[in-house]
Order: C-alpha cells, then sequence, then structure tokens
C-alpha cells in the first residue's frame, strides 16, 4: 500500500465535510482544553500573626471561575477566605476537607 492509498482510506474515515487540517488542528486544540491542572493545597502561617491558613494555587482558569470555586468552597466549609492573583485563601487548617470538596466538584488537587 503506497502512502496515497493510505492518505484516502484515511480521508474516508473523517466525517463528511471535514477537512483533514481542520481536523487535526480540531483535535490538537480540544486535549489541551480537556485536561484538567492539578491544584496545590498549602498551609501558610507566615504574615499572619501565627494563625494558619490554607492556600490552592495552581488555577489556570479565569478569575472570576476562581472567585466561584472560592465562594463554594467557603459555603461547603462554614470559614472565611479570598480569592485574589488566581489563589484561594481559606482561613483555617481546612486541608484534608479542602481536598474533599476540591474532588468532589471534580477537580484534581493533592496536599503538599
Amino acid at each position: 500500500m503506497d502512502w496515497k492509498s493510505s492518505l484516502e482510506a484515511l480521508k474516508s474515515t473523517l466525517p463528511e465535510g471535514a477537512a483533514p487540517e481542520a481536523a487535526a488542528a480540531g483535535s490538537a486544540a480540544a486535549a489541551p482544553s480537556g485536561e484538567k491542572a492539578r491544584l496545590d493545597i498549602i498551609l501558610d502561617k507566615k504574615g499572619r500573626k501565627g494563625k494558619v491558613a490554607t492556600i490552592i494555587a495552581g488555577f489556570t482558569v479565569s478569575d472570576d471561575e476562581v472567585a466561584e470555586i472560592a465562594r463554594t468552597l467557603r459555603q461547603r466549609l462554614g470559614t472565611g477566605g479570598s480569592s485574589r492573583g488566581g489563589e484561594i485563601l481559606i482561613q483555617g487548617d481546612k486541608r484534608q476537607q479542602v481536598q474533599q470538596a476540591l474532588t468532589s466538584m471534580g477537580l484534581k488537587c493533592r496536599i503538599i
């Protein structure tokens, strides 16, 4: 089988009216968006007069979506917090609860 017949066989498997270049570009663009970034859950107490805070970092979505996730976390955990600069700060040592809540939201995360 030569390369021309291989190409024709490949073209016959594409949907009606789809160009091979468009199909290849579409599949390449779809892979990174379907891939979820892993979030890091960190315990921090620097600059807080000894009080601890749980920081969630590593978001690749917009700041508005991060703020919505922060709002949901604060409500689920019954605690205070904020979102700034693509990070979420939750008051207190809530690492395990944050990990469970984020996992139930369908996000990948790990405790550092």
